[in-house]
């Protein structure tokens, strides 16, 4: 081989193990994904597989379960990404002050994100238990309730009580995301504001969220894709119910493949939540495309 030829394969022999495995971990289970989202699969007889066209994406339009996964899928990852976002940027402005306990603090953030989801699903129960749970007797101490509350089996509080538990659990790396990006903001600028008469709050919104936007607007992106694609809390916790309460897309999903072995038609809606994060993800990377012009 020529010299030059083999100079300018060498990056490509470098990235073919990484592209190798790309293929055999992401590339070849979506294309089976695909294959299997056209047939008609039930495990337990493979044998009787067969072409069915779009018929199960045409049956997932009038499946009602569907549409209410998916719109408490709308609202599982909105509103956790967007309490984690706050409660993440409190904290990393907290954590960024001077203080004597400052390393302590930082240390204990990560916690909840260090924990295993099984872990966390199971200390969250417990807390939410009807007999012994800490948040009944708390607030029947505090005479905000007169009664225990069965918060993970009464459908109007199951799904807000599992979302609070995925927010504690995930606010830490928007805390951990932000507290390194406001380290990287020039003392410079805090203090040209100051001599402009910049209050604390005009430093806040012109300087330090400007500063840190492109790191928050990457870590939002992150936790859309992980929070939509979580299930794991919720299936410790009350398994889809009671009834549907709590289902969300992925949950939904993972139960018609693997209780009802419905392989394809799960396929089928597992497509439509990834052409939603597509579509999630292009837009972002338009946005980006834009501020980079």
């Amino acid at each position: 081989m020529h010299p030059m030829t083999r100079q300018k394969l060498l990056p490509y022999s470098f990235l073919l193990p990484a592209l190798a495995i790309t293929g055999v971990v992401i590339i070849y289970p979506v294309f089976q994904t695909l294959i299997l989202s056209i047939q008609n699969y039930v495990l337990y007889a493979p044998d009787e597989a067969r072409y069915i066209g779009l018929q199960n994406f045409q049956k997932l339009l009038k499946d009602e379960v569907f549409w209410i996964s998916l719109s408490h899928s709308v609202i599982w990852v909105t509103s956790i990404v967007v309490l984690q976002l706050l409660l993440g940027l409190g904290s990393a402005l907290l954590l960024n002050q001077s203080f004597w306990w400052r390393g302590v603090a930082r240390a204990l953030v990560i916690v909840p994100w260090a924990l295993p989801s099984v872990i966390i699903g199971l200390i969250w129960t417990w807390i939410y238990d009807y007999n012994v749970g800490v948040l009944n007797d708390l607030l029947l101490r505090a005479h905000l309730i007169d009664q225990p509350v069965a918060w993970l089996s009464h459908p109007q509080t199951s799904f807000a009580a599992i979302m609070l538990t995925l927010v504690w659990q995930g606010f830490p790396f928007f805390a951990v995301m932000i507290l390194a990006g406001l380290q990287t903001v020039p003392q410079e600028l805090y203090e040209a504001a100051r001599i402009d008469g910049a209050t604390a709050f005009r430093q806040f919104w012109h300087v330090t969220l400007p500063s840190i936007a492109g790191i928050m607007a990457t870590a939002v992106l992150l936790r859309i894709i992980w929070v939509a694609n979580s299930l794991d809390i919720i299936l410790v916790m009350t398994g889809g119910g009671p009834g549907y309460a709590t289902y969300t897309l992925p949950l939904y999903a993972f139960l018609r493949a693997y209780s009802e072995m419905e392989f394809g038609y799960a396929a089928a809606l597992a497509l439509v939540m990834t052409l939603l994060l597509l579509g999630i993800v292009f837009l972002y990377v338009r946005r980006q495309a834009k501020e980079l012009a």
